[in-house]
């Protein structure tokens, strides 16, 4: 029996991305994040510079990459209300992996680093669609992090690296509902040639 193509679109149409304070354990066993990570690394890539790579948080460590980020926040910003104080203590509390997409842009090749960029961003966008495939929740969170050279510091990222997102997974511990879309004939334009 042959998938419909309403059957093949199925799992985007049920992606959504869970808050990461919903995911707990358990996270992708060994074998299973495995086959997430080789689906998850088959993207467009011009040029096949593979401009990507991960970094698995987990345990304990990821615990501690928490706190030192939410010292960092709070450093950066003394100002910050103890709610938002909170919110970065416990923000790696929950899901119990996080895998750091990290995009490594080639600078001598002719591939430009935004296609680099967008292929990072494909792996992280895979990586949701893998989790909600195979029954986890995902979340891709960014924030001031992904853009802190103390943070890249503390990742050991290299001078031409960078930090696409921090995907959360972990194991559903709540329904979320699903968020309005927007209507497809909005986003939709039809270019005419004006000659």
């Amino acid at each position: 029996m042959t998938d419909t193509p309403a059957d093949a679109l199925a799992l985007l149409h049920r992606r959504h991305s869970p808050p990461s304070r919903q995911l707990g354990e358990p996270a992708p066993d060994p074998a299973t994040l495995h086959a997430l990570l080789e689906a998850a690394v088959r993207v467009p890539d011009h040029g096949k510079l593979v401009p990507f790579r991960l970094i698995a948080l987990r345990g304990e460590h990821k615990l501690r990459f928490g706190e030192r980020l939410a010292s960092r926040a709070i450093a950066r910003n003394p100002e910050l209300s103890e709610a938002k104080r909170e919110k970065e203590r416990t923000r790696y509390t929950f899901a119990p992996l996080v895998l750091v997409v990290v995009c490594r842009i080639d600078t001598t090749s002719s591939v430009p680093p935004m296609e680099q960029q967008l292929s990072a961003g494909c792996v992280a966008y895979n990586l949701l669609l893998g989790a909600e495939a195979l029954g986890f929740g995902a979340q891709w969170l960014t924030g001031w992090a992904a853009y802190d050279s103390e943070v890249a510091a503390l990742l050991g990222l290299g001078e031409h690296e960078q930090v696409v997102g921090f995907v959360h997974i972990g194991t559903l511990q709540a329904e979320v509902p699903d968020r309005e879309r927007p209507p497809v004939d909005d986003l939709l334009g039809e270019w005419r040639d004006p000659v």
